[in-house]
């Protein structure tokens, strides 16, 4: 049998946990009815939990998830989500024993990948990091290769994403050993370490501040990226140690960067791959830009997912258009930060058929719209708050940009 799924949670000892998504509609009106009967809930006086009680446990999203006590400890009991796999330390206060919903199965499955041999026996702990950083909250395709001998053991697997064999990749970094490895030699590298060199993030503006913006990619109507006022004033934090470039003056990063462009050939070409990791990539117009690595999105030939941090658009690029950038351009903070706006949602009477793809909720027509009051135009950006997302409200001549899409019937006010 062969489905898609997605990955929940990879275990310490490397189990992974899947949930159908031919489930996904069902687990979440569970969710939906788990939330209205316990979102009152008093606090608990004491109460004598004993090993594999039933449970609701409040994450710390503070939405309330199936349990089951796994172990029991001084204050704090060890609490599996059953619906997820994952298990964690929770303060008793968290939890409200119950035997409601005790007759539907647990959405999610564990896995085990099939004639996979870990190193040692065991998952170690860098393989399972590994996977953790890889999986957790994928699209996945499974492939059932046995079933348990009972209901509560593994599924013995084989996992694909991207299009990839997961053993084969965890083969090919030497994790493990597999009767069934598909050609490693293809597996491109994406190599994952405690240390990577990184871009800065700009100073973030204080809640209450009103500062001039531009809008340098649309991801929705309500998901943009920005930049803070106009991109000369950008210069590098602090000057390279020891006076490295030709003269004592600040340079501005498009400066630095069409310096860059120029001996851009003298630059080598990347050969190996690490997500998130800093870069120059070719666009098409011919220049080079500053990106980082997203993931790999086809392999024959390898293609990359990069987005370029400042102006915080994506593309799928060759490998022949990505190249080393020189240290001293990651001095620069990103320009382009994404932002949410607020005021509005997607109308709730729109009956455009055409629709955002990766953002259903709202119409092509929505996203046209949104565009046009945007691009090109003087704006302004009211901090609403920077944790745990930056929200801020637009303005174009102290207008609120998004009242021409609730004009045109496209956006409902939200208060």
């Amino acid at each position: 049998k062969i489905f898609q799924a997605v990955v929940s949670c990879v275990g310490r000892d490397g189990t992974i946990y899947i949930i159908p998504k031919s489930l996904e509609i069902e687990l979440n009106k569970l969710m939906t009815e788990i939330q209205r009967n316990f979102m009152c809930l008093g606090l608990l006086e004491s109460y004598s939990w004993k090993k594999g009680d039933a449970c609701v446990v409040r994450g710390s999203d503070t939405m309330w998830y199936r349990g089951k006590v796994v172990e029991l400890g001084v204050g704090t009991l060890q609490v599996q989500y059953i619906d997820r796999g994952c298990i964690e330390m929770v303060p008793q206060c968290h939890l409200y024993p119950t035997t409601s919903y005790t007759d539907i199965p647990p959405f999610c499955i564990p896995c085990e990948l099939y004639k996979t041999k870990p190193i040692g026996n065991f998952w170690q702990q860098d393989a399972v990091d590994c996977l953790q950083e890889l999986l957790t909250n994928e699209e996945v395709e499974i492939h059932v290769q046995e079933l348990p001998d009972n209901p509560w053991g593994k599924l013995s697997v084989n996992l694909y994403f991207g299009g990839m064999s997961l053993s084969s990749f965890m083969a090919y970094q030497k994790f493990c050993e597999t009767e069934d490895c598909q050609d490693v030699l293809k597996v491109v590298r994406f190599v994952y370490i405690a240390v990577l060199p990184s871009y800065t993030l700009p100073p973030l503006p204080v809640p209450g501040d009103t500062l001039p913006v531009r809008v340098t990619h649309l991801v929705s109507p309500k998901e943009v990226y920005i930049c803070f006022g106009p991109s000369e004033n950008l210069t590098k934090q602090s000057a390279p140690e020891g006076g490295a470039s030709c003269d004592s003056e600040v340079v501005s990063l498009d400066e630095a960067l069409k310096w860059c462009n120029k001996s851009v050939e003298s630059l080598p070409l990347l050969t190996h791959f690490q997500r998130e990791m800093p870069c120059l990539v070719e666009y098409q117009d011919g220049l080079w830009y500053r990106a980082k690595l997203l993931s790999v999105e086809e392999f024959d030939p390898v293609k990359i997912l990069v987005q370029f941090v400042d102006y915080g658009s994506f593309s799928v690029v060759p490998t022949g258009r990505l190249r080393h950038i020189p240290y001293h351009l990651l001095q620069y903070p990103v320009q382009a930060i994404r932002v949410l706006l607020t005021g509005f949602k997607p109308a709730s009477y729109d009956k455009n058929v055409e629709r955002i793809p990766y953002s259903p909720e709202w119409s092509v027509e929505a996203l046209w719209a949104m565009m046009e009051c945007i691009e090109g135009k003087q704006l302004s950006a009211s901090i609403l708050a920077v944790s745990p997302e930056i929200t801020i409200s637009l303005y174009e001549d102290k207008n609120l940009v998004h009242m021409k899409l609730i004009e045109m019937g496209l956006a409902d006010l939200d208060e």
